[in-house]
Parts: structure tokens; sequence; C-alpha cells
């Protein structure tokens, strides 16, 4: 499958180890989701890049206790076989309100080995 071609993903044909991450993620289970990532990982969020699991530790630590928020998953795609993206909408008392993020995971194996949040 080429790069730009894109399919829609239903959550049961999501990799398990996003689900495991995405889950953990919204209930503020660090340990649980620093599990998914390999051990040289990169995550960036908001333009500030953890490299490491020890950083990415920090990072969800972090962004775990900053703001109050609901989370809601509304699409999923996937790329190819190590790229998937998945977008949420987020509201809360972060500056805005409002947010529709793409979290776009690259797999290695069965473990995330980058993870890039944007708008």
């Amino acid at each position: 499958m080429q790069h730009d071609q894109l399919q829609v993903s239903a959550p049961d044909t999501r990799p398990e180890v996003i689900t495991r991450y995405l889950t953990a993620h919204r209930a503020h289970d660090t340990a649980v989701a620093i599990a998914t990532f390999t051990q040289d990982a990169t995550a960036i969020d908001d333009g500030n890049t953890c490299q490491g699991t020890a950083a990415i530790e920090r990072w969800l630590n972090r962004s775990a206790t900053e703001f109050t928020h609901t989370i809601g998953l509304t699409g999923a795609e996937r790329t190819d076989a190590r790229h998937y993206t998945a977008t949420h909408h987020l509201e809360g008392d972060f500056p805005g309100g409002t947010v529709d993020p793409r979290y776009r995971f690259r797999l290695r194996g069965d473990l995330v080995e980058r993870l890039v949040i944007e708008p």
C-alpha cells in the first residue's frame, strides 16, 4: 500500500499496542502507557520532543496533571503496516478549551517507536 492511501480503521482493527496506549493515556496510567514504547522511542507533543522511555515517562506524568480534560476518539486511520493515526476531541481547562489532535503512531514490531501529537 502506498503511503498516501489511508484506510479508516475500526477500533478492533487497530494494533493492540495502540489501543493499550490510548486506554492507559486516557486513564492517566503512566506505567501501562510507558510499557507500549520501545526503549529508544520518540514522543513529540506541542513541539516538545522526548527521547527515550525515561523522558517520555516524565512527559506523561506532567501531562496527566497539567490540565483537567475529557477526551474521546473521533477517528482512526491506517496508512500502512507501521503507521496509524488516531484523532481525538479534547475539552478542558487548557488554553482554547477544545482541540482535535491527531496522534500519529509509528510502530516497530508490537511497540510504539514514535508518537507525534499535533493539531
